[in-house]
C-alpha cells in the first residue's frame, strides 16, 4: 500500500461494523479447514533476535520507515518471508 492509498478517507461504516454480532457476520464464502491443512499447519514461536548491522540504501529504510513505528521488525519479517522461500531452493530448512 502507498501513501496516496493511506491519505483517501475510509468509506467502511464502523459504526454498523462494530454493532454486528458474530451471528450477523456471513462467512458461507469462506472454506471449511480440511484435515489436510492442519496436517500441514506448524507452530512456530518467534526466536530471539540477534542485533547485527546491516547497510541498507537510504530509501529502502525510508520506505520501511513509512510503514510504520516498528519497521526493524518488518525488516526482519522481509528478510524471513525471503529466506522462507529460497531454503528449499537451497537444500536448507529454516529450522535444526
Amino acid at each position: 500500500m502507498n501513501a496516496t492509498n493511506m491519505s483517501k478517507p475510509s468509506e467502511t461504516d464502523w459504526a454498523r461494523i462494530d454493532a454486528m454480532t458474530d451471528e450477523a457476520i456471513d462467512t458461507s464464502d469462506i472454506p471449511s479447514l480440511s484435515d489436510d491443512f492442519f496436517r500441514k499447519a506448524a507452530w512456530r514461536m518467534p526466536q530471539p533476535a540477534v542485533a547485527v548491522t546491516v547497510y541498507v540504501e537510504p530509501e529502502v529504510l525510508a520506505w520501511f520507515k513509512a510503514q510504520g513505528g516498528d519497521y526493524a521488525r518488518r525488516m526482519t519479517a522481509a528478510l524471513r518471508i525471503y529466506f522462507e522461500a529460497h531454503q528449499d531452493a537451497v537444500g536448507q530448512q529454516a529450522r535444526p
